[in-house]
């Protein structure tokens, strides 16, 4: 989950104590984004046909409503040339495998809400053992 808002820095900042408790500025607010969680997220989709969604798509939900929008997108070499995008979507259609729509150059095409990151990162890790004896 990507929190959007100040309350990221909230979390960081002050601490769990002063957060029970409140009495900062902008607690009342900050607070209740916290309890409720983000209105939006970001997350990973992947265009199944027609056109790569680019930035200033707009996403849409099964019935055509604008859900989101598309922050970049392109073609993906590491992937045999998926057509993938990140954007923030009201929270109700973060979950990974939800069907939804990318509206590119005027044209709906279907797409899917996937996990990130799009690549696992395979770096190579020394044994324990061997670290050990060096």
């Amino acid at each position: 989950m990507f929190l959007t808002t100040f309350a990221l820095f909230v979390l960081r900042v002050i601490s769990p104590r002063r957060r029970r408790e409140g009495g900062f500025l902008g607690a009342e607010t900050i607070l209740k984004q916290l309890a409720e969680g983000p209105a939006k997220k970001l997350v990973g989709i992947e265009v199944k046909a027609g056109a790569p969604a680019r930035q200033g798509s707009l996403v849409l939900d099964p019935a055509g409503n604008q859900i989101g929008v598309v922050t970049s997108g392109g073609p993906a070499p590491s992937l045999n040339m998926k057509k993938i995008a990140i954007a923030y979507v009201k929270s109700a259609f973060a979950d990974a495998g939800k069907e939804v729509q990318v509206s590119t150059r005027g044209k709906a095409t279907a797409a899917e809400v996937v996990k990130m990151p799009f690549v696992t990162a395979n770096y190579y890790r020394v044994p324990k053992v061997a670290a050990a004896k060096q």
